[in-house]
């Protein structure tokens, strides 16, 4: 029986040999679809049921492809919309423990988020970015 399970092994082996296999990306779109399949258990909506099917579809087809320099772009991009959802959200948890001693507003010239003490009434700022200054209310 050992045998059996080693041929079978070298047989997947060689089968996925010059293929791409799973990685993050795959692993996210097979717990997508797990928790798609999950909520149409209590939803019975059918478009939920065909959505995972979907889902599974392409992340086998990832699994599969042999064009891995197009599959790795596709799990940088991932990667890339990940990190940026991760470090907005860390951002807004940092900004609403912070909102009882600072005021965060944006910049009129190049957007970018600034903070202040709150008290104290106007106030001119400087933009450390781009160095325009306007007044704030903190």
């Amino acid at each position: 029986m050992n045998g059996f399970f080693n041929r079978l092994r070298w047989r997947l082996q060689q089968f996925m040999q010059g293929r791409y296999g799973p990685d993050k990306l795959t692993q996210v779109l097979l717990w997508t679809g797990l928790g798609f399949y999950i909520l149409n258990l209590f939803l019975r909506w059918p478009i939920l049921v065909y959505l995972s099917m979907a889902i599974y579809a392409w992340a086998i087809f990832r699994m599969f492809s042999k064009n891995r320099v197009a599959r790795a772009m596709e799990n940088q991009k991932f990667f890339q919309f990940w990190y940026s959802l991760k470090t907005n959200l860390n951002q807004r948890k940092l900004r609403l423990k912070n909102s009882k001693e600072y005021k965060y507003f944006h910049c009129p010239k190049c957007h970018t988020v600034l903070r202040a003490r709150r008290g104290g009434g106007k106030r001119t700022i400087t933009c450390p970015k781009c160095g325009n200054q306007f007044e704030q209310k903190s």
